[in-house]
């Protein structure tokens, strides 16, 4: 059996954290990234193909060159803001793109498929705990041609055979421990990040968005799991998929709700340090409470988050900052 597995994303945040993973399991990972938002320095456990997802020749030849056994498709653009203000990039690029390296899947004999997906399908249902049988009802772009995408692989399922793990992502926070790697956005909005920005004096502060929501101090409430949780649940995944077990969809968080101000709390508790902090209207599209009710990961993978407490993710996190691999 081949021992690579095409990385879509390779070069970008999570996808650099389960290349590294991906490499100390005997894999051969391969990236496959157009560097849009991703970083060429971050390829560093496997081959790298620059190309774009949309490119069904490039893909092709991308297939026939390696032979992967698998696919681990995280490549995608995923600002809600935008996803609310030019919705047909995500539907081009996320959709698109998705169905374009799909087909090139199996046309190339590639029948086994690793998907990141995201609770933002799930859309705004407050006072609900998340899980794989709740309703999904996207209030952007972006939760929407994540929808549309695992519509994609259900129905490639039935049609081409395409074997299937979806993952649907809560928060992902952190870096890798040792510090090689780390989370860097061009542009940066994801709330640890900016957070550790704004307490390290590389920009002006931190704006809360919405303190108006009914939660517990007005801002919103999010599930945040650990970025090297989470790529261990995608190597679970892809052992199930090799052991025939069929496809499956699972939550990827850890069941425990952090409002914002809460985190802005606990980082400056790890780093000993103010967090400056303005306060700002509520952004389009945002949900009040996004919290996984699920225990599936564990039952059927034996997945068990265990970097995933939050001092521990903002802690690695502000190495990362901290160290030389972080470009200000």
């Amino acid at each position: 059996m081949s021992k690579t597995i095409l990385v879509t994303g390779g070069a970008g945040y999570i996808g650099s954290h389960a290349c590294k993973a991906l490499k100390a399991a005997g894999w051969v990972p391969v990236t496959y990234d157009n560097l849009s938002t991703g970083w060429r320095d971050a390829v560093r456990f496997g081959p790298f193909e620059e190309g774009d997802l949309t490119d069904r020749a490039r893909l092709d030849e991308v297939f026939a060159v390696h032979k992967p056994v698998a696919v681990m498709h995280f490549a995608a653009i995923n600002l809600v803001g935008d996803a609310m203000r030019i919705p047909g990039t995500y539907w081009r690029n996320n959709v698109m793109g998705g169905l374009t390296l799909a087909e090139a899947a199996v046309a190339a004999g590639c029948m086994n498929f690793v998907f990141s997906s995201t609770c933002a399908t799930y859309g705004d249902q407050d006072n609900v705990l998340l899980d794989e049988t709740t309703d999904q009802k996207p209030t952007n772009a972006y939760g929407s041609s994540k929808l549309a995408m695992e519509m994609i692989l259900r129905d490639f399922a039935a049609a081409h055979g395409l074997n299937h793990v979806i993952f649907r992502y809560f928060n992902v926070a952190g870096a890798d421990p040792d510090g090689e790697i780390g989370e860097h956005h061009r542009p940066e909005t994801h709330l640890i990040p900016v957070m550790l920005d704004a307490i390290a004096g590389t920009r002006p502060g931190l704006t809360i968005h919405g303190t108006d929501y009914a939660t517990r101090d007005g801002t919103c409430i999010r599930d945040y799991v650990h970025v090297s949780d989470l790529v261990a649940a995608h190597l679970q995944g892809l052992d199930w998929l090799l052991a025939g077990k069929g496809n499956r969809v699972f939550n990827l968080g850890t069941g425990t709700g952090f409002t914002v101000r809460e985190v802005i709390d606990e980082a400056g508790a790890v780093t000993n340090r103010p967090v400056p902090v303005t306060e700002g209207p509520r952004r389009a599209g945002d949900a009040a409470c996004l919290v996984s009710g699920s225990t599936r990961a564990e039952a059927d993978l034996g997945w068990r988050p265990e970097r995933s407490d939050m001092r521990t993710m903002i802690a690695d996190a502000w190495r990362w900052h901290q160290g030389p691999g972080y470009e200000r």
